[in-house]
C-alpha cells in the first residue's frame, strides 16, 4: 500500500472511530499569475528562497486543529507554494475528540508524513513515530535557523532528551499584540445606548446587559434578545466557560492549572476560592435570567447562528471562536451588532491577565514522521515557508492581487481589505491567506522584514483600517485606538520563565494523563451544574465538587505538573 493510500485509509477509520466515540458521549483562480510570489519590497528577494527540487511530491499531513476553509491547496497561495516547491499536502484535520484521534494514530504504527498534534505530540515521541530534526535544520534550513536564533534551546523536547521533534508553529517569534480578541464582549449598540459606561468589573458588565434588556427586551422581529450566551460545546468549554475564571481573578493562562509566579507552586485552578466567586456570579446571572438557558446544551453551530441573528448582547469568548457569527452580521451591514472587547474582572482588585507575557514559548507545532518519504525536501519546504519570501506570501498573498507595493511599502487595497473583513470565509478559501501560518515557524506581529515592512498584516495602521465606522466610534468613546489599549500592559506582569504550562508536553505514560482526564470529566459535569443550580444550592454543589477532586487525586496531578514546570524552567535556563 503506498504512502498516500495507507494514510487516507487510516484517517478514514480513525475519523469514524472518533466520531462514534463522540456520538456515544454526546456529540476561477489565475494559475499563471499565482505561480509567482513577489515579496514586494523585501530586501532579500534577489535570490529565490524556494527549494531547488520542484518535482511533484505529495505529503500527508495531520492536524489536531480543524481548518474549515482548507481548499486542498487549490487556493492562490496553495497553488503558488506547489509551483515554488513541487509539494502538495493531502491533509486531514481532526473532528470530534482530537486527542482520541491522535492516540489512535500514534498507536497504529502507520503515520502521516507531517504531524501537528499539539499536546498529543508526546504520544508520537513515545511511539518512535517522529524524527529528530536537529541535523536537518542545521544542514538544510537556514531560514529556520535565522528565525530561531538565540531560541534553539527552547526547541528541545526535555531535560533528558534534547532532540528537536517539532518545528514550533503556534508561538510566533517576536510577537507583539496590537489588538485584543478576547475578554468580555458587548455589542456596540448596547454601550452606545447606555452612553458608553465603564465596563471594568462583572458588576459593570451585568448592569449594561440588564439595563439594555430593560429597554429592548426583543429585537425588531419580536424575538427575545439574549443577555449572555456561553459556548460549552466540547472543548469550547475551556474558552468560554472555564478559562475566564482565572483570567478575571489574577491567574495567567496555564491551562487547567494556576502557577504562582514566585514559588512555581501549582494548583488545579478550580480549587482557588476566587474562582468559586466567579462561578457564583455566573450562577447569579442565570438566576436573574441574564444567562442564555441554552448555554450548556447548544451545539457550536447553533451558538454561531444565534450570534448571527444579532440577538446576543454579550459573550465571554475569543473572536476566532465566535467570528463566523459576527462575520455574518457584518456581511449583512449590521455593524452595531458586532462586539467590542473589555478587560472585565471579578472586582477592581484584579487585572485582566490576557496579555501576561510568556517569552518565546516554542512548544507545539509540526513534526516529521519516520514514514516521511523525503525528510530533506520536507524540511526545505518548511524552511521556505519561514523565509522572507514565504512569510510575505502566506501573510499578505500575491502582489498585484491581495496587496500592492507603493513607495516601498506593502499596502492592501481598500476593496480587498473590505472583502477580507466582511466576506472573510470566501476570501480565505479563494486566496489561502490565513491557512498556512501553522505549517511552519513564523514571525509574529510587529516584526519587520529587511525592507522595513511588517511580516504580518496585524500592525496598528492596518488593524485600524480594518475597523468599521461603528467600531471606531465605540473605541473613540473609550479613548482607545484598538481594543488592546483598554487592557493591562504586558509590562505590568512578570515574564513567566516556564512560558505556559499548557505548552509543556506530558509523557504519555505519566499518571497525570489518566488523573487529569478524570478531573476534567468531574469539572465539566459539576461546573454547569453549579451555574444552573438554585442560588441557595450553589455552595453545597461546589463543596461536593471540591471533595470529588480530592478523591480523584487532584493533589498528585498538581505535584506532577509542578515537577514538569520546574523541569521546563531548568531546561530553558541552560
Amino acid at each position: 500500500m503506498n504512502q498516500i493510500s495507507k494514510w487516507s485509509s487510516l484517517a478514514l477509520s480513525t475519523t469514524l472511530v472518533a466520531g462514534l466515540l463522540a456520538g456515544c458521549g454526546s456529540n476561477n483562480n489565475d494559475e499563471k499569475n499565482s505561480s509567482s510570489a513577489n515579496t514586494g519590497g523585501n530586501a532579500t528577494n534577489t535570490e529565490s528562497a524556494a527549494p531547488e527540487d520542484t518535482s511533484p511530491l505529495t505529503l500527508t499531513y495531520y492536524s489536531e486543529d480543524p481548518s474549515p476553509n482548507w481548499a486542498n491547496m487549490q487556493d492562490e497561495i496553495g497553488k503558488t507554494l506547489t509551483a515554488k516547491t513541487g509539494i502538495t499536502l493531502n491533509a486531514e484535520f481532526a473532528v470530534g475528540d482530537a486527542v482520541q484521534k491522535s492516540s489512535l494514530i500514534a498507536a497504529s504504527g502507520e503515520y502521516p508524513d507531517l504531524i501537528s498534534a499539539k499536546g498529543s505530540i508526546s504520544k508520537f515521541v513515545d511511539a518512535g513515530a517522529v524524527i529528530d530534526l536537529t541535523d536537518l535544520i542545521d544542514k538544510y534550513a537556514p531560514h529556520l535557523k535565522k528565525l530561531y536564533e538565540g531560541q534553539m534551546s527552547r526547541l528541545r523536547y526535555s531535560n533528558d532528551d534534547h532532540s528537536i521533534y517539532v518545528i514550533p508553529t503556534y508561538a510566533a517569534v517576536g510577537q507583539q499584540y496590537f489588538n485584543a480578541g478576547g475578554g468580555f464582549e458587548l455589542q456596540h449598540r448596547v454601550v452606545k445606548e447606555l452612553g458608553y459606561p465603564q465596563i471594568r468589573t462583572v458588576a459593570d458588565y451585568e448592569k449594561a446587559i440588564k439595563d439594555y434588556l430593560a429597554k429592548h427586551p426583543k429585537d425588531e422581529n419580536g424575538n427575545p434578545n439574549i443577555g449572555l450566551s456561553l459556548n460549552a460545546d466540547d472543548w469550547h468549554m475551556f474558552i468560554s466557560v472555564t478559562n475566564p475564571a482565572f483570567l478575571t481573578t489574577g491567574g495567567s493562562d496555564d491551562g487547567e492549572f494556576y502557577i504562582d509566579i514566585d514559588t512555581q507552586k501549582v494548583t488545579y485552578h478550580y480549587r482557588r476560592p476566587e474562582e468559586k466567586e466567579y462561578f457564583k456570579w455566573l450562577n447569579h446571572m442565570n438566576a436573574e435570567g441574564l444567562l442564555d438557558p441554552e448555554s450548556f446544551v447548544q451545539k457550536y453551530d447553533q451558538y454561531k447562528a444565534k450570534i448571527a441573528s444579532g440577538r446576543v448582547l454579550g459573550l465571554i469568548d475569543q473572536d476566532w471562536d465566535y467570528g463566523d457569527g459576527e462575520k455574518a452580521l457584518k456581511a449583512a451591514g449590521k455593524f452595531d451588532q458586532g462586539y467590542g472587547h473589555y478587560p472585565v474582572t471579578l472586582s477592581e482588585k484584579y487585572k485582566d491577565t490576557s496579555f501576561w507575557p510568556t517569552g518565546y514559548m516554542a512548544g507545539t507545532g509540526v513534526a516529521i514522521s519516520k514514514d516521511n518519504p523525503d525528510p530533506v525536501r520536507t524540511i526545505k519546504f518548511l524552511d521556505y515557508l519561514a523565509s522572507d519570501e514565504g512569510q510575505v506570501l502566506v501573510n499578505w498573498g500575491i502582489e498585484g492581487k491581495q496587496y500592492n507595493v507603493v513607495d516601498g511599502k506593502r499596502v492592501i487595497p481598500e476593496e480587498v481589505n473590505k472583502r477580507k473583513i466582511n466576506d472573510a470565509t470566501n476570501f480565505t478559501k479563494e486566496t489561502g491567506i490565513g491557512l498556512y501560518n501553522l505549517l511552519s515557524g513564523h514571525y509574529g506581529d510587529g516584526v519587520k522584514d529587511p525592507s522595513g515592512n511588517y511580516y504580518t498584516t496585524n500592525f496598528p495602521e492596518q488593524i485600524v483600517a480594518g475597523f468599521n465606522d461603528v467600531e471606531k466610534e465605540t473605541l473613540k468613546a473609550y479613548g482607545a485606538t484598538t481594543w488592546r489599549d483598554l487592557f493591562p500592559k504586558a509590562e505590568e506582569f512578570k515574564v513567566k520563565p516556564w512560558g505556559a504550562a499548557w505548552n509543556i508536553p506530558v509523557p504519555g505514560d505519566s499518571e497525570a494523563v489518566v488523573i487529569e482526564k478524570k478531573l476534567q470529566d468531574i469539572t465539566w459535569k459539576r461546573i454547569p451544574e453549579a451555574i444552573l443550580a438554585k442560588p441557595e444550592d450553589f455552595d453545597k454543589i461546589w463543596d461536593s465538587y471540591q471533595q470529588e477532586l480530592v478523591k480523584a487525586n487532584v493533589e498528585k496531578a498538581e505535584k506532577i505538573r509542578e515537577d514538569l514546570v520546574k523541569a521546563r524552567v531548568e531546561l530553558w535556563s541552560e
